[in-house]
């Protein structure tokens, strides 16, 4: 009899023990929990996010002064038609030695000091023509072309194209003419002869419109 109540009241504390021990390491396991530990250190970001750059969510910077202009522009950003003034001009011939003289090349030089256009074909007058050289067809530049200082324009002139009415050439006038008729033309440019004394012209003459190169200004003519 007394065995038995001294079994039961081992069982009973035994079961008391077990209750407390298990209370003990859930409670221990709760502030565990609650306390911050190296799991979250691990999940937590490495570096804080970058914040945004004030050149990025701010205005965009301005140019700096001046960024983008053109000094030597003026405001519409036109060249002037180059004038008798702004040009001296010479022509030479283009024949080989011995040959009768039929290919002239005329030459323009800016001679001033800024930059000038030059368009359509000069006015070229072979000795006492009644008119100017009729323009080659298809010669003429589709624009005018600028000529800074020291540059140049070609034009090419045929003085005689197997035609009629021949006659003898003892001086040669140039004038650049007035495009559009915006303005009175200039006085004409009495031309230093490209041969000694005189050479033969007729009604067959022939001038290219103002070229920048010697080649596409005499090639018509010396095909012709």
């Amino acid at each position: 009899m007394n065995t038995t109540i001294r079994s039961t009241r081992r069982a009973r504390h035994g079961l008391r023990s077990y209750a407390v021990g298990a209370a003990a390491a859930a409670a221990l396991l709760a502030t565990t929990a609650c306390e911050p530990g190296e799991a979250d250190v691990a999940v937590a970001p490495s570096t804080p996010p970058a914040a945004s750059s004030p050149a990025a969510s701010g205005p965009a910077a301005s140019a700096a002064p001046g960024d983008g202009d053109n000094g030597d522009a003026d405001d519409s950003g036109s060249v002037a038609l180059c004038t008798h003034q702004d040009l001296s001009f010479s022509a030479t011939r283009y024949d080989a030695p011995g040959e009768q003289l039929r290919h002239i090349m005329v030459v323009a030089v800016n001679t001033g000091g800024t930059t000038c256009e030059v368009q359509n074909a000069p006015e070229i007058t072979l000795g006492d023509a009644q008119g100017p050289a009729p323009v080659m067809e298809g010669t003429e530049p589709g624009e005018p072309f600028a000529l800074a200082p020291g540059e140049k324009a070609y034009a090419g002139v045929l003085a005689t194209g197997g035609h009629r009415d021949t006659y003898e050439v003892t001086f040669m006038n140039l004038t650049l003419g007035s495009p559009g008729g915006e303005a009175e033309a200039e006085e004409p440019v009495e031309l230093e002869m490209p041969t000694e004394g005189s050479f033969q012209a007729d009604d067959g003459q022939r001038v290219t419109g103002w070229q920048p190169t010697e080649g596409l200004a005499m090639r018509p003519v010396t095909l012709s």
